[in-house]
């Protein structure tokens, strides 16, 4: 019987939501035990956290350092640590996690700046560490199916892409009061130089990226805050230049009254058109030139190997957000197993140090566009 990968998690204590997904998602498919944790650098709540979640005392920590150079010591310490406390952190906790030889899955987006991800790239592969980024929507079956389609030349040759994530929970200034989510994710000290364009806006990226296979050559952006007093931008607009000719648009909106999180990818190739949005995730519309729209479901048999391999229950029965994160978890499990017997990893089977280290290059690049009067400019390779 192959035994769980011990988990750890920094991050994540009580009230925390991200952490609570990470959890569920690590249990579903029984790859992982959670066996210590740095839940918060407060003592009192470190200690609740560790308490509800049922951990040994000793196991319980109030500094991540601490706890990478102790579970490094154990026979039985941690073979994988969660990163799931607020941005600014991410490259300091990382970088001690991969010192002391420990497999990293971290939040995105994946440090506050384009160096830090560099840093870490060369850090992870200097130690034989794996690192996984969880951009979370690339694990959806669909999600996965359109990436094969598009593979495959269904579409044709890409033209258009067209990607939006629209929100409207930061319409009014919550982070003037007790929300604490809202709080961090629009201070710059704690989130980084962008808002909106790092929270929800590197989804869209990576989403556009990962079905499309096609990163921009050339961005314009502009970045909007419409709620007065905010510190960092609420609503971005993005237009997109590829290499190969094609055209694209990314808009991403905390102040989208109305959308509750409307994730939505549209791709339009020389032959065909693919359309995708997160709160319909069971649904794949594939349009063929002079022919009408067909509804491509999740556990359909025509689904290809990436896509059947990601579907966990017959078809007609939903899954959604937590079992797309499950699977970021599952296959990263599998590509720890393969590290462990000594094969080579030299791709992972989710998104990565590189795909972060794009997301930071894109992030920059719209940063410096805006601050050029939306001019086009060029993203780093």
């Amino acid at each position: 019987m192959t035994p769980r990968l011990r988990l750890g998690m920094v991050g994540g204590g009580q009230g925390a939501f991200i952490g609570a997904v990470h959890r569920l998602a690590a249990r579903m498919d029984d790859e992982y035990e959670l066996v210590a944790a740095a839940p918060s650098s407060n003592a009192e709540r470190a200690k609740a956290s560790g308490d509800e979640l049922r951990l040994a005392p000793e196991r319980v920590y109030t500094d991540y350092r601490e706890m990478a150079r102790a579970e490094a010591a154990r026979g039985d310490g941690i073979e994988v640590v969660a990163i799931v406390v607020p941005n600014h952190l991410h490259c300091d906790v990382a970088c001690a996690f991969l010192e002391a030889g420990i497999h990293v899955i971290c939040d995105k987006p994946l440090t506050t700046n384009l160096a830090d991800g560099e840093k870490l790239l060369a850090l992870a592969s200097a130690k034989r560490c794996l690192f996984a980024l969880t951009h979370n929507y690339s694990g959806y079956p669909l999600v996965r199916a359109a990436r094969e389609l598009v593979a495959s030349g269904a579409i044709g040759d890409l033209r258009i892409v067209q990607v939006e994530y629209a929100q409207d929970w930061l319409a009014q200034p919550l982070e003037h009061g007790d929300n604490r989510q809202a709080a961090w994710r629009t201070d710059p000290a704690l989130a980084g130089p962008a808002g909106c364009l790092g929270d929800i806006g590197s989804h869209a990226a990576h989403l556009a990226e990962f079905v499309s296979g096609q990163t921009p050559s050339q961005i314009s952006a502009e970045l909007t805050t419409f709620v007065p007093g905010r510190r960092l931008d609420d609503h971005v607009q993005v237009q997109l230049r590829y290499a190969s000719g094609a055209r694209g648009m990314l808009w991403a909106s905390q102040v989208a009254c109305g959308e509750e999180n409307g994730l939505r990818l549209r791709l339009y190739g020389s032959r065909g058109a693919l359309r995708w949005q997160q709160e319909q995730p069971n649904e794949l519309w594939f349009s063929e030139l002079g022919q009408a729209a067909r509804r491509l479901t999740r556990g359909m048999p025509w689904l290809p190997g990436a896509a059947a391999a990601a579907t966990r229950i017959p078809a007609g029965h939903p899954e959604g957000f937590i079992e797309a994160f499950a699977q970021l978890y599952r296959d990263f499990a599998a590509d720890v197993r393969r590290h462990q017997r000594g094969e080579n990893v030299d791709r992972l089977s989710v998104p990565g140090l590189a795909d972060g280290v794009r997301s930071l290059a894109f992030i920059d690049a719209a940063l410096r566009s805006h601050r050029l009067a939306s001019a086009w400019v060029a993203l780093q390779n």
